[in-house]
């Protein structure tokens, strides 16, 4: 991989340009990152939060090519003030988006059965029986409803809930605190007392499944613990990011459902069965499921990329919202075209940060549209479209309140 990336002709670089944290409502595409797009395959960009300046590369095959390639560094980031979305800054120990090889592959090993084929198999009918609940319960209390309050935001949290082995007594507590972490609002403080919060109750919770024989992820770390595999700081690390994840689900399917709601045309395709997998793929990959930027990783050595010196220790991102709008890979890529010739999106990372918690969230919302779209086939907006309120503040994107009726 490494020696694609070679260098061409020295280039003065790119100025350093501010990105905004922008509040935008629909599934409207960044006009900053757009913009950033269209001057070149690398911009210097500096964010709201943190210091100084970092490369940002857009096109599909850099990004691939970055995110794996081993000169560019998670975990060096973690000592660092990086320029960045998010006001506050306290990666954990063991925390699988900070870690690199090696160390990935054994923090990941403990929780890995955890997400895989098999165990999405035998997930799936406890998470169709949860979602049914909810069904119901909306077809009981009748029309109209917000389908974010109670469809797209109970499911992900009570399956991941379940997935992770939350009590239920807790998971309103635990749910509160991943709201205000991938929420900007409240600054540095409130996020870092959700932080310490939720970190706190995860430790305790590993510490009390020492010797379980569960198979919930909290069990298995408590087990790996005790064992020795990694250390409590690692376990409680790793274990943050998978339960934030239902947080993506909500916000992605919110958006697509928007989309289909919105779109005659679209609704009619999801409406044919088979079609609903590749549609499910292009939405993926269309949908701007964040604001801005994820982690960055640094250099550890001097690397040319299109004619510009990347220098060792400099901080790095990919856009995978750009990469998935990249034209040469997806033609009139700012068209949903429901019969696009299947090609890799990456919403979902690439390369060693893929995400973990993949296959679930990709499971989630196969049930969401499919169960939402069978039993409530006349679904739709209850409100103009111009009165759907989206969410301010935060890294993930999506319809705060989807008010439907049928």
């Amino acid at each position: 991989m490494t020696e694609e990336i070679t260098a061409l002709t020295s280039q003065a670089p790119p100025p350093v340009r501010h990105w905004p944290a922008l509040d935008l409502n629909g599934t409207e595409f960044d006009p900053v990152l757009a913009e950033f797009m269209r001057e070149g395959p690398l911009t210097r960009i500096c964010l709201p939060h943190g210091e100084g300046w970092a490369w940002l590369a857009t096109r599909y095959e850099d990004v691939k090519l970055i995110t794996n390639d081993p000169r560019f560094s998670r975990a060096e980031v973690t000592s660092r003030q990086v320029t960045r979305l998010a006001p506050n800054f306290a990666p954990r120990p063991g925390s699988l988006a900070w870690a690199d090889q090696p160390d990935h592959n054994r923090l990941r090993k403990p929780v890995a059965g955890a997400f895989t084929v098999s165990a999405m198999k035998r997930l799936r009918p406890r998470a169709q029986e949860i979602l049914d609940e909810l069904v119901e319960g909306l077809l009981r209390d009748g029309p109209p409803a917000d389908l974010v309050e109670r469809v797209l935001e109970p499911f992900p949290i009570t399956l991941v809930s379940e997935v992770m082995g939350v009590p239920a007594e807790d998971r309103e507590r635990v749910h509160a605190w991943t709201r205000q972490i991938i929420s900007t609002s409240g600054g540095s403080e409130a996020a870092d007392r959700a932080k310490k919060g939720m970190y706190g109750w995860i430790a305790d919770a590993i510490r009390a499944r020492a010797h379980s024989t569960a198979e919930d992820v909290y069990s298995l770390l408590g087990v790996a613990v005790r064992r020795g595999e990694i250390s409590e700081e690692e376990a409680v690390g790793l274990a943050g990011p998978l339960q934030i994840g239902g947080e993506a689900v909500t916000h992605n399917c919110g958006q697509m459902l928007y989309l289909v709601l919105t779109r005659p045309e679209l609704r009619a395709r999801m409406l044919e069965p088979e079609a609903r997998g590749p549609v499910l793929d292009e939405l993926l990959r269309y949908i701007p499921h964040r604001a801005s930027v994820g982690l960055a990783r640094i250099a550890l050595e001097d690397v040319d990329l299109h004619g510009h010196r990347i220098s060792a220790g400099d901080p790095v991102y990919v856009s995978y919202l750009a990469a998935n709008r990249d034209p040469e890979v997806f033609p009139d890529p700012d068209r949903i075209d429901a019969d696009r010739e299947p090609k890799p999106h990456l919403a979902f990372g690439n390369g060693t940060h893929y995400c973990t918690g993949a296959l679930l969230a990709r499971m989630q919302t196969e049930l969401l549209v499919d169960t939402l779209l069978d039993r409530l086939p006349d679904l739709r907006l209850a409100v103009p479209v111009d009165q759907v309120v989206w969410r301010r503040k935060t890294m993930i994107r999506g319809p705060q309140t989807l008010p439907v009726t049928w």
